[in-house]
């Protein structure tokens, strides 16, 4: 198994997950559905929230007690994290620009945006497993979250993988509303690249957001990738960009929800390790022991000689998003070659019945 989702903590920690898996589909469904759930989400909430994160910034900067003691500032105030909400956001706003046909939404120049902004998003991913390899290469270290990881060749596989993920978007320009406007279709994004995404995506949550990806590499991937393959087709860039945004807000202002310290204290019975920490918590206090305690900082390391780590699990996720990826990007040339199209700016997978079905739905 992945995780260590046994014992007394089983149930909550399964029925947390499925929690956050059934509430980011209903979201996702009230932002994607009217104008004024978009809004709501992607507009109004973020602005307060906005003000909210300034405020703490300039809270703690002055000293005070409360700012520099809120569950944001302690958990959540490494660049990663505010880098990932508000790309996701520029997202939401850009994809809603498109399908509503919005000022430059619906110039045809405007149309590799999405790519742009899926690109960006990945890349500051590939940017965070790379760190992780530099930071701990085959030893834990203490990222800027306070979480303790271990870095090693999964790191480099899964950044690789990352890289080519990219390329393994086709038809940059092929983005259009759907007809009935609940949607910004990307028809050419289909099953294949939603599984090599998906896989790479769990990959990188599994090395670098170890005591989150219990939520955010499963709940998480999950949420758009059943929506798009079920009911939405087409649609699910539009869908991962939705459910992440409204996940990286609740995370943001909630840490603790999923939050495990670096001395392996946690607020509630449903966080879930990953098995890289081979005994659990109990990994972690010991990390932490070693390291120093409360002296222990930001890069702080700690020899798998001292306190043992099992990175087999880490390893093979990545490789196996190192594959995949490959094959996908191997076919989309093979395709292109065969058919002599440039694969980033005409249709590749039009044989596909999930291509056809998307297709089905632009305006």
């Amino acid at each position: 198994m992945l995780f260590h989702v046994y014992g007394a903590n089983a149930l909550p920690q399964w029925l947390a997950m499925i929690g956050v898996l059934i509430g980011l589909i209903l979201l996702n469904e009230f932002a994607r559905k009217t104008k004024f759930g978009g809004a709501v989400m992607f507009f109004a909430i973020p602005a307060a929230l906005t003000i909210y994160f300034v405020a703490i910034a300039i809270g703690a900067h002055l000293g005070q007690e409360w700012a520099l003691n809120n569950q944001t500032h302690l958990y959540m105030n490494g660049w990663f994290h505010y880098a990932k909400l508000y790309a996701a956001l520029t997202g939401c706003i850009g994809f809603m620009m498109i399908k509503y046909g919005w000022g430059i939404g619906k110039e045809h120049w405007f149309k590799p945006f999405p790519f742009i902004i899926v690109a960006i998003n990945i890349l500051i991913a590939v940017v965070s497993d790379f760190e992780s390899a530099v930071m701990g290469w085959n030893k834990w270290w203490l990222s800027s979250e306070g979480v303790w990881l271990y870095g090693g060749w999964h790191n480099v596989m899964n950044g690789v993988a990352g890289l080519l993920n990219i390329f393994c978007m086709t038809a940059w320009w092929s983005v259009y509303s759907s007809k009935d406007k609940t949607d910004m279709v990307w028809p050419d994004m289909t099953w294949v690249y939603i599984v090599v995404y998906d896989v790479w995506n769990f990959a990188y949550t599994y090395n670098c957001l170890p005591t989150h990806s219990w939520f955010c590499g499963i709940a998480l991937l999950l949420a758009p990738t059943i929506a798009a393959l079920l009911w939405n087709k087409g649609g699910w860039i539009q869908n991962r960009a939705n459910t992440l945004a409204i996940w990286c807000m609740f995370a943001q202002v909630f840490p603790l929800f999923q939050e495990v310290f670096k001395d392996g204290f946690f607020k509630f019975n449903w966080v879930t390790l990953p098995v890289q920490y081979p005994e659990g918590i109990a990994t972690i206090e010991k990390i932490y022991e070693v390291a120093g305690g409360e002296a222990a900082a930001v890069g702080k390391t700690v020899g798998t000689d001292l306190v043992a780590a099992n990175p087999t699990a880490m390893t093979v996720v990545s490789a196996l998003a190192l594959i995949v990826n490959v094959i996908a990007l191997g076919y989309i040339i093979y395709v292109s070659c065969k058919r002599h199209i440039n694969p980033y700016k005409e249709d590749v997978f039009v044989d596909q019945k999930y291509y056809k079905d998307a297709a089905a739905r632009i305006a």
